[in-house]
């Protein structure tokens, strides 16, 4: 049973929509009558294409000055659409990334409408779309439905739906118009960075192997990236690493960090804190490595390896340089 028509946030990327928008996509369609994709800058003709290649049957494109941030711009904006609309939607979708929470925040803010935030699964009941949350570290799960006046917001996590495209035709159009950001507006952006990386995505990699605080020293991470390069992989890190300032927080993964799905990831000297479970639980297969044997993270290991990081990580790296 569908819930009415379904607008998903869908963020640009070089080859159309980001892979978190593909997900969202893949969720909106199993539960909406009608999917539609909201997208701020961009190629217009690659976002249409791309979201429609997963199931959309409309672009609402919103055209972004560079000096603009996406946040008031885009909230504003879809508040104007959403409250001037004969046939508004009954449920919006966001990621929760960077953007994503800002312009679900401010839109909330807007509309006057709540939010349901870090959803992993969504379901059906009654004929109301509900939102499942892992809390506790991943050990209890809260079922939230709205009981108020749509559109319902809904914040979903990353990796929690499999993107599954269709071949569809590309979306068609269709212009949201720039509303006045009055206040919020003020801030303008006057340079932007993108961080120089190698390899693959730490969120999209088939293998991540990751080091905790049982390296010992900031210096013994150049194995973590050693290993990650020889498997073809992506580094990632534990918050501990990351709060002692090893390793930049983009390499985080955990409940406050990236959350990842990987065909293997490999802890190396992580303990297994439910903040970190909470982001790698999910990959198809787990290996620990770490001296300690009651360690949590053997709990949810394929395999696991009881020794010194120092030790096992040298001959690792070894094995497979002589295997080329």
């Amino acid at each position: 049973m569908g819930v009415g028509t379904v607008w998903v946030h869908v963020e640009p990327a070089p080859d159309g929509v980001a892979s978190i928008s593909q997900e969202l996509l893949a969720a909106a369609r199993r539960f909406g009558e009608r999917v539609e994709a909201v997208c701020a800058g961009g190629d217009p003709d690659a976002v249409c294409a791309a979201a429609g290649e997963h199931g959309a049957a409309a672009l609402h494109y919103l055209e972004r000055p560079s000096e603009a941030l996406v946040g008031p711009l885009l909230a504003t904006s879809l508040a104007a659409a959403v409250a001037g609309s004969d046939d508004p939607p009954a449920v919006i979708l966001f990621a929760t990334t960077y953007d994503g929470r800002d312009v679900a925040g401010r839109l909330s803010a807007r509309l006057d409408a709540p939010v349901i935030t870090n959803v992993t699964e969504l379901a059906v009941n009654d004929g109301a779309l509900v939102g499942i949350e892992p809390i506790f570290g991943g050990t209890t799960n809260v079922h939230t439905r709205f009981t108020g006046a749509g559109p319902q917001i809904f914040l979903i996590r990353p990796k929690s739906f499999q993107a599954e495209p269709v071949g569809g035709a590309p979306a068609q159009r269709v212009e949201l118009p720039a509303a006045d950001c009055g206040a919020g507006g003020a801030a303008r952006v006057i340079g932007s960075h993108a961080e120089q990386s190698t390899g693959p995505k730490l969120d999209e990699a088939a293998v991540v192997v990751s080091g905790g605080r049982g390296l010992g020293e900031a210096g013994k991470y150049e194995m973590i990236e050693q290993l990650a390069g020889l498997l073809g992989g992506a580094a990632g890190a534990s918050r501990a690493i990351v709060d002692a300032g090893w390793v930049p927080y983009s390499q985080q993964v955990g409940q406050t960090g990236k959350v990842v799905k990987p065909d293997v990831y490999i802890a190396c000297g992580i303990s297994g804190a439910t903040q970190h479970l909470v982001g790698m639980k999910n990959s198809r297969n787990i290996v620990a490595i770490n001296k300690d044997a009651e360690a949590p993270i053997f709990g949810v290991a394929d395999l696991g390896i009881v020794g010194d990081v120092h030790q096992v990580l040298p001959r690792l790296i070894e094995a497979l340089q002589a295997r080329g």
